[in-house]
Protein backbone atom coordinates (compact mmCIF):
# COMPACT_ATOMS: atom_id res chain seq x y z
CA UNK A 1 0.00 0.00 0.00
CA UNK A 2 2.73 2.21 0.70
CA UNK A 3 4.08 2.12 -3.09
CA UNK A 4 0.47 3.04 -4.16
CA UNK A 5 0.44 6.05 -1.73
CA UNK A 6 3.89 7.18 -2.62
CA UNK A 7 3.07 7.03 -6.36
CA UNK A 8 -0.32 9.23 -5.75
CA UNK A 9 1.18 11.58 -3.86
CA UNK A 10 3.95 12.18 -6.22
CA UNK A 11 1.46 12.22 -8.95
CA UNK A 12 -0.21 14.79 -6.90
CA UNK A 13 2.43 17.21 -7.10
CA UNK A 14 3.09 16.98 -10.89
CA UNK A 15 -0.54 17.21 -11.54
CA UNK A 16 -0.51 20.34 -9.87
CA UNK A 17 2.36 21.93 -10.85
CA UNK A 18 0.99 21.29 -14.15
CA UNK A 19 -2.18 22.85 -13.14
CA UNK A 20 -0.35 26.04 -12.23
CA UNK A 21 1.29 26.42 -15.92
CA UNK A 22 -2.05 25.32 -17.06
CA UNK A 23 -4.82 27.82 -15.22
CA UNK A 24 -2.28 30.42 -15.54
CA UNK A 25 -2.15 30.37 -19.08
CA UNK A 26 -6.19 29.87 -19.83
CA UNK A 27 -6.00 32.73 -17.42
CA UNK A 28 -4.12 35.48 -19.51
CA UNK A 29 -6.02 33.74 -22.79
CA UNK A 30 -3.25 31.32 -24.26
CA UNK A 31 -4.29 28.45 -25.98
CA UNK A 32 -3.38 25.31 -24.29
CA UNK A 33 -3.62 22.30 -26.63
CA UNK A 34 -2.60 19.32 -24.40
CA UNK A 35 -2.88 18.78 -20.31
CA UNK A 36 -1.19 15.65 -19.44
CA UNK A 37 -0.08 13.68 -16.43
CA UNK A 38 2.82 11.28 -17.85
CA UNK A 39 4.88 11.25 -21.27
CA UNK A 40 4.31 8.46 -24.09
CA UNK A 41 1.46 7.93 -26.01
CA UNK A 42 -2.38 8.42 -24.15
CA UNK A 43 -3.51 5.14 -22.57
CA UNK A 44 -6.58 7.58 -21.94
CA UNK A 45 -7.40 10.88 -23.46
CA UNK A 46 -10.84 13.53 -23.82
CA UNK A 47 -11.09 16.54 -25.70
CA UNK A 48 -13.06 19.30 -24.18
CA UNK A 49 -13.11 22.45 -25.67
CA UNK A 50 -9.95 23.39 -27.46
CA UNK A 51 -7.86 21.03 -24.74
CA UNK A 52 -7.08 17.78 -25.16
CA UNK A 53 -6.75 16.17 -21.48
CA UNK A 54 -4.87 12.54 -21.26
CA UNK A 55 -2.75 10.43 -18.86
CA UNK A 56 0.82 9.12 -20.91
CA UNK A 57 1.84 5.32 -20.56
CA UNK A 58 5.06 6.28 -19.28
CA UNK A 59 4.68 7.74 -14.87
CA UNK A 60 7.24 10.43 -15.13
CA UNK A 61 6.48 13.95 -15.15
CA UNK A 62 3.70 15.84 -17.24
CA UNK A 63 3.23 18.61 -19.43
CA UNK A 64 0.99 21.32 -20.30
CA UNK A 65 1.52 22.27 -24.28
CA UNK A 66 0.68 26.27 -24.96
CA UNK A 67 0.15 26.91 -28.20
CA UNK A 68 3.75 28.96 -29.44
CA UNK A 69 6.10 28.22 -27.14
CA UNK A 70 8.08 27.25 -30.52
CA UNK A 71 8.28 30.93 -32.26
CA UNK A 72 8.64 29.08 -35.32
CA UNK A 73 5.76 26.79 -34.67
CA UNK A 74 2.71 27.19 -37.73
CA UNK A 75 -0.58 28.22 -36.08
CA UNK A 76 -4.05 28.61 -38.18
CA UNK A 77 -4.42 32.57 -37.67
CA UNK A 78 -7.23 32.47 -36.09
CA UNK A 79 -5.53 31.01 -32.66
CA UNK A 80 -1.56 32.84 -33.67
CA UNK A 81 -2.21 35.72 -31.76
CA UNK A 82 -3.01 33.70 -28.69
CA UNK A 83 0.26 31.74 -28.92
CA UNK A 84 3.06 31.45 -25.99
CA UNK A 85 5.67 33.87 -27.87
CA UNK A 86 2.85 36.39 -29.13
CA UNK A 87 2.16 37.47 -25.22
CA UNK A 88 3.76 40.43 -23.39
CA UNK A 89 6.45 39.61 -21.39
CA UNK A 90 4.38 39.65 -18.19
CA UNK A 91 2.00 37.08 -18.94
CA UNK A 92 4.34 34.98 -20.39
CA UNK A 93 6.37 35.12 -16.85
CA UNK A 94 3.02 34.94 -14.86
CA UNK A 95 2.17 31.41 -16.71
CA UNK A 96 5.94 30.14 -16.34
CA UNK A 97 6.04 31.14 -12.42
CA UNK A 98 2.21 29.50 -11.71
CA UNK A 99 3.76 25.78 -11.54
CA UNK A 100 6.62 26.63 -8.70
CA UNK A 101 3.99 28.74 -7.37
CA UNK A 102 1.23 26.26 -6.50
CA UNK A 103 4.47 23.65 -5.13
CA UNK A 104 5.34 26.49 -2.89
CA UNK A 105 1.57 26.75 -1.83
CA UNK A 106 1.31 22.81 -1.61
CA UNK A 107 4.12 22.77 0.49
CA UNK A 108 2.65 25.43 3.09
CA UNK A 109 -0.92 23.86 3.18
CA UNK A 110 0.86 19.96 3.69
CA UNK A 111 3.32 21.41 6.46
CA UNK A 112 0.84 23.63 7.67
CA UNK A 113 -2.22 21.46 7.85
CA UNK A 114 0.58 18.68 9.77
CA UNK A 115 1.95 21.47 12.40
CA UNK A 116 -1.72 22.20 13.41
CA UNK A 117 -3.33 18.82 13.39
CA UNK A 118 -0.25 16.71 14.73
CA UNK A 119 2.14 18.89 16.27
CA UNK A 120 5.54 21.12 15.24
CA UNK A 121 8.39 18.49 14.93
CA UNK A 122 10.88 18.70 17.55
CA UNK A 123 14.20 17.13 18.34
CA UNK A 124 13.40 14.00 21.30
CA UNK A 125 15.84 12.51 23.12
CA UNK A 126 19.73 12.05 21.55
CA UNK A 127 18.27 8.49 19.16
CA UNK A 128 20.80 6.44 17.01
CA UNK A 129 19.51 7.52 13.55
CA UNK A 130 22.29 5.90 11.36
CA UNK A 131 25.51 3.77 12.15
CA UNK A 132 28.20 4.03 9.44
CA UNK A 133 29.35 0.80 8.11
CA UNK A 134 33.06 1.47 8.66
CA UNK A 135 32.42 3.70 12.61
CA UNK A 136 33.66 2.88 15.14
CA UNK A 137 30.32 1.65 16.49
CA UNK A 138 29.35 -0.59 13.85
CA UNK A 139 28.13 -4.03 15.19
CA UNK A 140 27.32 -2.54 18.68
CA UNK A 141 25.05 -0.07 18.05
CA UNK A 142 21.49 0.13 16.14
CA UNK A 143 19.44 2.71 14.38
CA UNK A 144 16.69 3.39 16.86
CA UNK A 145 19.48 2.93 20.44
CA UNK A 146 18.79 5.57 22.93
CA UNK A 147 21.99 6.95 23.83
CA UNK A 148 21.58 7.26 28.44
CA UNK A 149 25.00 8.38 28.98
CA UNK A 150 28.58 8.33 27.51
CA UNK A 151 30.82 8.37 30.78
CA UNK A 152 29.19 10.83 33.11
CA UNK A 153 27.66 12.94 30.60
CA UNK A 154 23.82 12.24 30.46
CA UNK A 155 22.20 12.12 26.99
CA UNK A 156 18.84 9.78 27.18
CA UNK A 157 16.60 10.02 30.13
CA UNK A 158 12.72 10.13 30.81
CA UNK A 159 12.73 13.39 31.89
CA UNK A 160 14.66 15.44 29.42
CA UNK A 161 12.91 17.90 27.98
CA UNK A 162 12.57 19.21 24.53
CA UNK A 163 14.06 22.33 24.90
CA UNK A 164 17.84 20.68 26.38
CA UNK A 165 17.44 17.67 23.78
CA UNK A 166 19.96 19.28 21.42
CA UNK A 167 22.35 20.56 24.04
CA UNK A 168 21.88 16.85 25.03
CA UNK A 169 23.69 15.88 21.79
CA UNK A 170 26.20 18.60 21.70
CA UNK A 171 27.32 17.24 25.00
CA UNK A 172 27.59 13.51 24.31
CA UNK A 173 29.42 14.44 20.40
CA UNK A 174 31.97 16.92 22.92
CA UNK A 175 32.47 14.16 25.40
CA UNK A 176 33.36 11.38 22.32
CA UNK A 177 35.54 13.84 20.99
CA UNK A 178 37.80 14.04 24.54
CA UNK A 179 39.15 10.71 23.57
CA UNK A 180 42.03 11.20 21.97
CA UNK A 181 44.53 9.33 19.76
CA UNK A 182 47.77 8.23 21.26
CA UNK A 183 49.99 11.17 20.74
CA UNK A 184 52.34 10.42 18.24
CA UNK A 185 49.12 8.94 16.11
CA UNK A 186 48.01 11.53 14.10
CA UNK A 187 46.23 9.72 10.94
CA UNK A 188 43.17 9.24 9.61
CA UNK A 189 41.22 6.42 11.03
CA UNK A 190 43.24 6.06 13.93
CA UNK A 191 41.94 4.94 17.42
CA UNK A 192 41.14 6.56 20.60
CA UNK A 193 43.68 5.51 23.08
CA UNK A 194 40.89 5.51 25.80
CA UNK A 195 37.43 3.76 24.97
CA UNK A 196 34.44 5.79 25.95
CA UNK A 197 31.74 3.98 27.91
CA UNK A 198 28.11 4.16 26.02
CA UNK A 199 24.81 3.22 28.10
CA UNK A 200 22.18 2.54 25.47
CA UNK A 201 18.88 1.69 25.96
CA UNK A 202 17.04 -1.25 23.37
CA UNK A 203 14.05 -2.65 23.98
CA UNK A 204 13.45 -1.42 27.13
CA UNK A 205 17.00 -2.71 28.41
CA UNK A 206 19.80 -0.95 29.14
CA UNK A 207 23.08 -2.26 28.40
CA UNK A 208 26.90 -0.78 28.64
CA UNK A 209 29.37 -0.79 26.52
CA UNK A 210 32.83 0.24 25.52
CA UNK A 211 33.79 2.04 22.06
CA UNK A 212 36.97 3.59 21.38
CA UNK A 213 36.13 6.89 18.78
CA UNK A 214 37.41 7.03 15.84
CA UNK A 215 39.71 9.99 13.70
CA UNK A 216 37.76 11.13 10.74
CA UNK A 217 37.60 13.53 8.60
CA UNK A 218 34.52 15.64 8.49
CA UNK A 219 33.18 18.60 6.31
CA UNK A 220 31.72 21.60 7.49
CA UNK A 221 28.37 22.05 5.44
CA UNK A 222 28.80 25.92 4.87
CA UNK A 223 32.29 26.23 4.19
CA UNK A 224 33.23 23.02 2.97
CA UNK A 225 36.59 23.09 5.08
CA UNK A 226 37.72 19.37 5.99
CA UNK A 227 38.08 18.66 9.78
CA UNK A 228 39.17 16.08 12.19
CA UNK A 229 37.43 14.91 15.01
CA UNK A 230 37.09 11.82 16.91
CA UNK A 231 33.59 10.09 16.10
CA UNK A 232 32.12 6.56 17.10
CA UNK A 233 30.08 6.83 13.28
CA UNK A 234 26.63 7.45 14.41
CA UNK A 235 24.19 10.08 13.77
CA UNK A 236 21.25 11.22 15.84
CA UNK A 237 17.78 11.67 14.72
CA UNK A 238 14.08 11.64 15.84
CA UNK A 239 11.68 13.58 16.10
CA UNK A 240 8.57 14.55 18.59
CA UNK A 241 5.36 16.27 17.55
CA UNK A 242 4.66 19.07 20.12
CA UNK A 243 1.16 19.45 20.41
CA UNK A 244 0.83 23.61 19.25
CA UNK A 245 -1.71 26.23 18.24
CA UNK A 246 -2.89 27.32 15.04
CA UNK A 247 -1.02 30.14 16.01
CA UNK A 248 2.17 28.90 16.41
CA UNK A 249 1.96 26.44 13.78
CA UNK A 250 0.84 29.63 11.46
CA UNK A 251 4.63 30.99 12.59
CA UNK A 252 6.77 28.01 12.26
CA UNK A 253 5.53 27.22 8.74
CA UNK A 254 7.19 29.94 6.64
CA UNK A 255 9.98 29.21 9.56
CA UNK A 256 10.23 25.76 8.21
CA UNK A 257 9.73 26.38 4.39
CA UNK A 258 12.51 29.41 4.75
CA UNK A 259 14.96 26.53 6.08
CA UNK A 260 14.26 24.14 3.84
CA UNK A 261 14.55 26.87 0.58
CA UNK A 262 18.03 28.34 2.14
CA UNK A 263 19.43 24.86 2.78
CA UNK A 264 18.74 23.78 -0.71
CA UNK A 265 20.22 26.77 -2.06
CA UNK A 266 23.48 26.44 0.21
CA UNK A 267 23.50 22.55 -1.06
CA UNK A 268 23.20 23.49 -4.74
CA UNK A 269 26.09 26.05 -3.95
CA UNK A 270 28.28 23.18 -2.55
CA UNK A 271 28.13 20.90 -5.46
CA UNK A 272 30.57 23.08 -7.23
CA UNK A 273 33.13 22.72 -4.23
CA UNK A 274 32.12 20.01 -2.20
CA UNK A 275 32.76 15.95 -3.03
CA UNK A 276 30.34 15.06 0.03
CA UNK A 277 27.45 17.62 -1.24
CA UNK A 278 28.04 15.82 -4.75
CA UNK A 279 27.98 12.30 -2.74
CA UNK A 280 24.79 13.71 -1.02
CA UNK A 281 22.19 14.42 -3.79
CA UNK A 282 19.92 12.50 -3.90
CA UNK A 283 17.30 11.35 -7.50
CA UNK A 284 13.35 11.62 -7.54
CA UNK A 285 14.22 7.67 -6.98
CA UNK A 286 15.91 8.53 -4.13
CA UNK A 287 12.70 10.70 -2.54
CA UNK A 288 10.18 8.74 -3.83
CA UNK A 289 11.33 5.63 -1.52
CA UNK A 290 12.07 7.83 1.17
CA UNK A 291 8.63 8.68 0.87
CA UNK A 292 7.12 5.42 1.18
CA UNK A 293 9.32 4.32 4.04
CA UNK A 294 7.99 7.20 5.54
CA UNK A 295 4.74 6.92 5.03
CA UNK A 296 4.83 3.00 6.64
CA UNK A 297 6.20 4.73 9.69
CA UNK A 298 4.37 7.86 10.24
CA UNK A 299 1.80 9.82 8.08
CA UNK A 300 2.79 13.73 9.39
CA UNK A 301 6.27 13.13 8.69
CA UNK A 302 5.32 11.61 5.15
CA UNK A 303 3.45 14.49 4.27
CA UNK A 304 5.90 16.78 5.41
CA UNK A 305 8.36 15.08 2.97
CA UNK A 306 5.95 15.84 0.75
CA UNK A 307 5.80 19.05 1.62
CA UNK A 308 9.72 19.47 1.46
CA UNK A 309 9.80 17.33 -2.29
CA UNK A 310 6.89 20.14 -3.71
CA UNK A 311 9.21 22.97 -1.96
CA UNK A 312 11.97 21.29 -3.43
CA UNK A 313 10.72 21.23 -7.13
CA UNK A 314 10.01 24.57 -6.50
CA UNK A 315 13.22 25.30 -5.99
CA UNK A 316 14.99 23.41 -8.29
CA UNK A 317 12.60 24.14 -11.31
CA UNK A 318 12.94 28.28 -10.88
CA UNK A 319 17.42 27.59 -11.32
CA UNK A 320 17.86 30.01 -14.53
CA UNK A 321 18.13 27.33 -17.04
CA UNK A 322 16.19 26.04 -19.75
CA UNK A 323 14.22 23.86 -20.62
CA UNK A 324 13.88 24.37 -16.66
CA UNK A 325 10.32 27.07 -15.53
CA UNK A 326 13.75 29.43 -14.77
CA UNK A 327 14.98 29.10 -17.53
CA UNK A 328 12.12 30.76 -19.63
CA UNK A 329 11.85 33.36 -16.95
CA UNK A 330 15.46 34.35 -17.51
CA UNK A 331 15.32 34.62 -20.92
CA UNK A 332 11.28 36.09 -21.22
CA UNK A 333 13.49 39.28 -18.88
CA UNK A 334 16.22 39.03 -21.08
CA UNK A 335 13.88 39.67 -24.22
CA UNK A 336 12.37 42.67 -21.82
CA UNK A 337 15.80 43.84 -21.14
CA UNK A 338 17.31 43.77 -25.10
CA UNK A 339 13.79 45.40 -26.52
CA UNK A 340 13.71 42.43 -29.02
CA UNK A 341 12.71 38.94 -29.21
CA UNK A 342 15.70 36.53 -28.52
CA UNK A 343 17.27 34.48 -31.59
CA UNK A 344 15.84 31.40 -31.12
CA UNK A 345 19.12 29.54 -31.81
CA UNK A 346 20.15 31.30 -28.57
CA UNK A 347 17.27 29.29 -26.58
CA UNK A 348 18.37 26.22 -28.90
CA UNK A 349 21.87 26.19 -27.36
CA UNK A 350 21.03 27.09 -23.92
CA UNK A 351 18.25 24.36 -24.34
CA UNK A 352 21.32 22.10 -24.79
CA UNK A 353 23.41 23.12 -22.35
CA UNK A 354 20.51 23.06 -19.34
CA UNK A 355 19.29 19.59 -20.67
CA UNK A 356 23.29 18.22 -20.05
CA UNK A 357 23.21 19.65 -16.71
CA UNK A 358 19.77 18.71 -15.80
CA UNK A 359 20.83 15.21 -16.71
CA UNK A 360 24.16 14.94 -15.51
CA UNK A 361 22.46 15.68 -12.18
CA UNK A 362 19.73 13.17 -12.32
CA UNK A 363 22.43 10.56 -13.50
CA UNK A 364 24.85 11.56 -10.44
CA UNK A 365 21.55 11.51 -8.13
CA UNK A 366 19.95 8.12 -9.31
CA UNK A 367 23.65 6.79 -8.80
CA UNK A 368 24.26 7.80 -5.47
CA UNK A 369 20.31 6.64 -4.59
CA UNK A 370 21.60 2.88 -6.10
CA UNK A 371 24.36 3.25 -3.78
CA UNK A 372 22.46 3.92 -0.71
CA UNK A 373 20.34 1.03 -1.84
CA UNK A 374 22.56 -1.47 -2.04
CA UNK A 375 24.00 -0.88 1.14
CA UNK A 376 20.73 -0.05 3.26
CA UNK A 377 21.61 3.77 4.16
CA UNK A 378 18.28 4.82 2.33
CA UNK A 379 16.27 2.32 4.73
CA UNK A 380 18.08 3.63 8.07
CA UNK A 381 17.21 7.13 6.88
CA UNK A 382 13.74 6.96 7.82
CA UNK A 383 14.04 4.30 10.70
CA UNK A 384 14.44 6.11 13.49
CA UNK A 385 11.59 7.00 16.20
Amino acid sequence: MSWVLAFVGFAVLIILHEFGHFAAAKAVGMRVEKFYLFFGKPLWSVTRGETEYGIGWIPAGGFVKISGMDPREELPEEVAHRAYYRQPTWKRIVVIAAGPFVNVVIAFVLIFGVYAIAGVPTPNAPVVNSVAKNGAAAGVLEPGDKIVRIDDVAGFNGSLTYKNATERRLALTTQISSHGCARKDTKVGCTASTPARVTYERDGVQRTVSIAPRRTTVENPDTGEKQQRQLLGITYGGLDFLPASVGTAAKETPNYIWFVTSETAKAITRLFYSAEARREIGSVAGAYDATRRTIEFSTPRALILLGVVSLSLAIINLAPFLPLDGGHIFWAIAEKIRRKPIPFAWLERASLVGFVLVIMLFGLGLYNDVGRFADGTAARQVQAP
